[in-house]
């Protein structure tokens, strides 16, 4: 039994970060869920780019889909959806098996939207309808505009994978919108079973403060953090409130670990995968670290409920002069900003490419 079957059995989902048309057609999603114990994926902007601009994979459908005379954005969701329904259909018997609480696919809402409630709102609807799955989660920013989206979306019924959060407040925040938009249901008599996770991203911190912490403190902010937020996700289930909401039906949201891929060239390639044995989560990563994971990796303790170590060694990041509270919502904001990019650069990518088809008949 490889590391990766090993995490599965001792509680903890592992997400596909990747997708790609040819890993649908060579049958390379398939072998990662036979071997991998791969029971789910995300997906992004950046991700997409990646994909489209990587070979001819997407050529036809660009073509039908341009001479139907779909929109730029339409265009971009109707390749997308085609990959992530074919996903979700190859997890939904996982999906079935373990009465939604796994085997999902997520696709992502325009980040162009990030500051625009109303707009997230409408699209969230608009993108669930069209994949026509059960399975399928549209990713809302965990943003100041994005928490009111998120209650209204779930009060709506839509499955919600809340997305670009870096600390314990973010987490909290949108735990607290995914509970106001389930109580609302309960309260209208609906069904309160409406599936949620909440993503934290955590290489990223490493990423940021890597010219600034001491020797010493080097990949380990982002761990810090994440037991942070993983002795409030406990607490959260625990609280009278949530207990009240189960009681008539409802789901806990689960969390997820994200942007779990090692940056550092000279740091283990599993190390955030090792870090964040614990059970009742997801850790979504890339293709690499899931390979290596599997081929190399080991399932240590899970981690401790009450957080550990991690206030004293966030106390060490203070007397270093970072500001972890304020480098929260830097990153959360520059989180935003990379994906409206990555957005604007496919949009650009599918316009030449729907223009050099077009020439060539």
């Amino acid at each position: 039994m490889n590391a990766t079957q090993q995490l599965r059995d001792a509680g903890q989902s592992l997400w596909l970060d990747n997708i790609t048309r040819d890993m649908l057609d060579d049958g390379t999603l398939k072998r990662y869920i036979d071997e991998y114990s791969v029971t789910g994926l995300t997906s992004n902007p950046t991700i997409f780019d990646k994909a489209i601009r990587g070979g001819d994979a997407y050529d036809d459908s660009i073509r039908r889909h341009s001479a139907a005379g779909k929109s730029d954005e339409d265009l971009v969701f109707a390749l997308e959806l085609e990959d992530l329904t074919r996903a979700a259909d190859l997890f939904r018997p996982v999906h079935d098996r373990t009465n939604g609480v796994d085997g999902w696919a997520s696709l992502e809402v325009s980040p162009l939207l990030v500051r625009d409630t109303p707009g997230t709102i409408s699209w969230v609807r608009k993108l669930y309808d069209a994949g026509g799955r059960p399975n399928l989660f549209i990713k809302i920013p965990g943003t100041p505009e994005g928490l009111p989206a998120i209650e209204e979306s779930i009060f709506a019924g839509v499955p919600i994978n809340v997305t670009l959060l870096f600390s314990r407040e973010q987490y909290l925040a949108a735990a607290d919108a995914y509970l106001r938009g389930v109580e609302r249901r309960i309260g209208a008599g609906l069904n309160p079973a409406v599936h949620s996770v909440a993503s934290i991203f955590i290489s990223r911190w490493d990423v940021a403060i890597e010219k600034e912490a001491p020797e010493a403190l080097r990949n380990t902010l982002g761990i810090a953090v994440a037991q942070r937020a993983y002795k409030a996700y406990n607490e959260f289930l625990e609280t009278p409130r949530l207990r009240r909401a189960l009681n008539f039906g409802a789901l806990p949201q689960r969390l997820l670990w994200a942007s779990t891929g090692t940056k550092d060239p000279n740091a283990s390639d599993v190390l955030y995968i090792e870090a964040f044995n614990s059970p009742f989560t997801v850790n979504t990563m890339p293709d690499k670290t899931l390979k290596a994971f599997a081929e190399h990796g080991k399932v240590g303790e899970p981690m401790r409920v009450d957080g550990g170590g991690c206030e004293a060694a966030l106390g060490e990041f203070g007397k270093a002069g970072i500001d972890v509270d304020a480098l929260a919502l830097r990153l959360q904001d520059e989180g935003a900003e990379k994906f409206s990019k990555s957005w604007n650069e496919l949009l650009e990518l599918l316009k030449s490419k729907t223009e050099s088809l077009r020439k060539a008949g």
